[in-house]
């Protein structure tokens, strides 16, 4: 058995490649010492990105850069694949963004307070505030026969209330990318329920993604239009 033992660690350093039906293989299980590659740095904005690749720092390096916009909340920027077909990542950009669950029903307080915090303004945000704002602790009900309208019972004066037609669909401008550049607009669905409470669905079919994705294009592309002309950058969302 001591052997036995013996002779294995000893066939250790006698690894053979053989060559079968014009193909190579090995006697022994081979493991590659990969190529070292950097550890990215992580920023939290687009002018962080920018202000990285402007500066020069890794100069020695910095030759021949992709920038990728993976999605509308990352970008990415890394070198051509080296010997192991692996790549160096340099920098990774993901935006901060505030809280908001679509397909979720908010209490109306708290839905007033995300209408206001989470959304750029604009008309349609303002009348949705007016609506919730508003609203009495009442049933909320269905109008028409189509399953879409709604109306609530909300104050339309100094002291008196009535019916108020809730605005379907909506068009809003959320905080769902980077803030350096323009939020993109898209349709939502608005629905009401007793409580009250609030909900938003969204309803362009993740149009908005490739509105983002081009805002951040072109925003990188305006910020760092010198380095792309010197052929140091290439940029695709």
């Amino acid at each position: 058995m001591i052997k036995a033992a013996i002779e294995y660690i000893v066939g250790l350093g006698n690894t053979k490649i053989e060559e079968v039906n014009g193909q190579q293989y090995s006697t022994e299980r081979l493991h590659l010492v990969p190529e070292a590659t950097p550890e990215s740095l992580k920023v939290r904005s687009l002018s962080g990105l920018v202000e990285y690749l402007k500066s020069e720092f890794d100069e020695d390096e910095f030759d021949g850069k992709m920038i990728h916009v993976v999605s509308p909340t990352e970008v990415l920027v890394f070198s051509t694949y080296n010997q192991d077909y692996s790549r160096n990542e340099y920098i990774r950009a993901q935006a901060m963004l505030p809280e908001f669950s679509f397909d979720r029903f908010y209490s109306s307080e708290d839905f007033n307070i995300k209408l206001q915090s989470s959304f750029v303004k604009n008309e349609d945000r303002d009348i949705m505030l007016k609506v919730v704002g508003n609203i009495k602790e009442e049933n909320v009900n269905t109008v028409g026969d189509d399953g879409v309208s709604q109306s609530v019972v909300a104050k339309t004066g100094v002291a008196t209330v009535g019916n108020v037609l809730v605005p379907n669909p909506v068009v809003l401008k959320p905080y769902r990318t980077f803030v350096e550049v323009d939020q993109p607009e898209s349709d939502f669905i608005f629905r009401m329920k007793n409580g009250p409470a609030c909900a938003l669905f969204e309803a362009d079919g993740g149009a908005w993604k490739l509105a983002a994705m081009k805002n951040i294009r072109t925003y990188l592309q305006e910020e760092l239009s010198s380095e792309i002309e010197k052929g140091q950058l290439v940029i695709i969302a």
